[in-house]
Order: structure tokens, then sequence, then C-alpha cells
């Protein structure tokens, strides 16, 4: 029985090691889409507004917070929501060029003793330097309908965009599992309830509104 030759036989390990790989990026084509955005959210309007002060953002998500989520929130542990939006350039020869990044990180929380529901909103991690805006709600449903709007929110300057090119945004709303204490962060693993987010990426308005 003839042996394979050395050469033959590495470059059939080479060859299976492709095949593999192919495979699992199939998989992960085609798995993604679900795996992007958590179940039952969804971005019900996303509009751009190019204006000469800037580009605004103004986006609704919607979403019920799962059973396990909503008593947490009850038993005084805060949720933490990141909005986060990025301009890019388009560019026909390579990637397209990211012009700005901008994030609104929001802090959800109820206070049993008074019983009001708390929204702090920051353009950094909560609790970082810098300015923090918060809110009292009478109930559960102001309070989430707060969280899931976003009402001209000023993505980027009327510097960074040229009516001679062409610009696109991602738009990303999501439940950050990583300021959740330890406990909750290992039990929010693999579970479905804990994976909130949602993405779209659309097309900058080439007019600017006067």
């Amino acid at each position: 029985m003839k042996k394979t030759p050395p050469h033959l036989g590495k470059l059939r390990k080479q060859l299976e090691r492709t095949a593999r790989l192919l495979a699992a990026c199939v998989f992960l084509a085609l798995a993604w889409p679900a795996l992007a955005q958590g179940q039952g959210a969804e971005i019900t309007q996303a509009q751009l507004e190019r204006t000469e002060e800037g580009l605004f953002l103004s986006a609704a998500v919607r979403f019920d917070l799962p059973a396990v989520i909503e008593d947490a929130l009850l038993k005084g542990i805060p949720m933490f929501f990141v909005a986060e939006a990025v301009l890019y350039r388009d560019r026909w020869y390579w990637y397209d060029r990211e012009l700005s990044h901008v994030q609104r990180h929001m802090r959800l929380s109820y206070q049993p003793l008074t019983r009001r529901w708390r929204l702090t909103i920051a353009p950094t991690v909560i609790g970082n330097s810098g300015v923090a805006l918060g809110q009292s709600f009478d109930s559960e449903e102001e309070a989430l309908a707060a969280v899931q709007r976003v009402s001209r929110w000023k993505i980027a300057d009327a510097a960074d965009i040229s009516p001679h090119e062409r610009y696109n945004v991602d738009f990303r709303f999501r439940l950050d599992v990583s300021q959740l204490p330890r406990p909750f962060q290992i039990g929010a693993v693999g579970q479905a309830d804990w994976n909130i987010s949602v993405f779209r990426n659309q097309r900058v308005p080439a007019d600017i509104t006067r």
C-alpha cells in the first residue's frame, strides 16, 4: 500500500480546515440576523434630519420587558440601556470612513419607597465624569416610553458632512448587561430574555432643510 506523500497530506489537511472555516462562516451569515436582533425588539421609526446645524436622529424602539428583567427592577436593580449612532462617509474604493460616533447611556431604576421610576441619561457611562440628566415618572409605562424614544438627537456637526458626499448611519439600541451586578451578568449569558438589541443602517438624506 502506497503512503501519501507528506506534501499531499499537508495540503489535504489545509483544505479540510478551509472547508470547516467556510462552513462556519456560512452558518454565522445565516444565523446573524437572529443573533444580532433581540427577540421581540424592533425599530418602529428612524428618521435622519440634515440641517445647517448638523445631523439629527429621531427614533423609536419597541419591546416589552421580560418578566425576569421587570422583577429585577422592582427589587431595586437598575437596568442600563445604550443608544449608539455612527456616521460613515461612503468610499467606493475602501471601507466607509467613520466620521462621528456618539452614545446615549440610560439608567432605568425603580424606587420602592416612593414607588416612582427614575431615568438618568448621559453621553458616557453613567457614574463617570460628565453631565447626566434625570427625570422621574409615576409609572413603568411612562418611564419605558422615555427609554424607547429618541427625539432630535444631534449625532454630527454640520462641519462633518458635505453636500457633495454620500453618508450612512448605523443606529444600535441594546440592554447593556455588562453594567449589571456580577451575578446578573453570569445569569444573563445565553438567556434570550436578556437579549434586547436592535440595529438599523440608514442613508443620510442629500438635501439640507432650511
